[in-house]
């Protein structure tokens, strides 16, 4: 069994998600830690109720972004976790973590990327007034949102269509469509893994 470990921010539905399909066993893993940049993250209850180990941390009570990126690495090894996912940990992977799991970190982003990068995709594609916006799974690197994408998936903005309802229906997508990348990635179809 794979294991592996969750990075979030804010309230953890694409968690949630997750530790549902590895509890179906649909999701050959085991989610040995999940990490959380703000303590007061709504993910934190979630991985309470669901039994899954965390580390939280202030990001401003070190003296770098390499300092706590060092702990982090030593917590993950501690914990013996092979891959990790992004779940809408809302910062940027230094170089420190790159190294430590360099391929094996994964993220999830709100639009079809390259189109809207980085913070509020879904406000931007909103605002943009696109007629299709959508998921992308991708592995990490050094840029933001711009490491090798393994999957993506539509969502039609309908006229009449509130940013709200572009949220849920890109939401709804979002936690099929990383079990199913997770899955097929830890099972070896790993067809950008080497890009």
């Amino acid at each position: 069994m794979t294991k592996i470990a969750l990075f979030a921010s804010g309230s953890g539905s694409n968690v949630q998600a997750i530790a549902e399909a590895v509890q179906a066993g649909s999701v050959p893993a085991e989610i040995v830690l999940i990490v959380c940049d703000k303590p007061e993250a709504f993910v934190l209850e979630r991985a309470n109720k669901l039994g899954i180990p965390t580390f939280t941390f202030s990001p401003r009570e070190y003296k770098s972004k390499e300092a706590f990126e060092t702990d982090i690495v030593s917590r993950l090894r501690a914990a013996g976790a092979e891959y990790v996912f992004l779940a809408g940990y809302m910062r940027l992977v230094g170089p420190t973590l790159l190294e430590a799991y360099r391929n094996r970190i994964v993220n999830i982003h709100p639009s079809l990327l390259p189109a809207f990068p980085g913070k509020d995709a879904i406000g931007q594609a909103f605002d943009a007034g696109v007629k299709i916006s959508g998921v992308t799974v991708h592995f990490v690197d050094e840029g933001m949102d711009t490491g090798p994408i393994i999957d993506q998936e539509c969502v039609r903005i309908d006229s009449g269509m509130t940013r709200d309802d572009l949220q849920k229906a890109i939401q709804r997508i979002e936690h099929s469509l990383y079990p199913n990348v997770i899955t097929n990635l830890l099972n070896g179809n790993r067809e950008d893994h080497n890009r």
